[in-house]
């Protein structure tokens, strides 16, 4: 279940929500009944595994045998 961010307008006091994504947004403040907003941020994002990177689709130079 995803985590909203809100801020309270009035109060300015800021609280999460577990909301599933088909629930409406909360419109009033636990602490004094003000009007709240969604708090937007940034998300973080990892990539892991080949094929992410500049240089994982780089063909490597052929292997060179030396004969003595």
């Amino acid at each position: 279940m995803p985590t909203y961010q809100y801020a309270c307008v009035a109060c300015d006091h800021a609280f999460e929500a577990f909301q599933s994504f088909s629930e409406s947004p909360l419109t009033e403040c636990p602490e004094c009944k003000g009007e709240v907003r969604k708090v937007y941020s940034a998300v973080g994002v990892v990539f892991k595994g080949s094929g992410f990177y500049k240089t994982d689709s780089v063909t490597k130079p052929a292997a060179t045998t030396d004969k003595s």
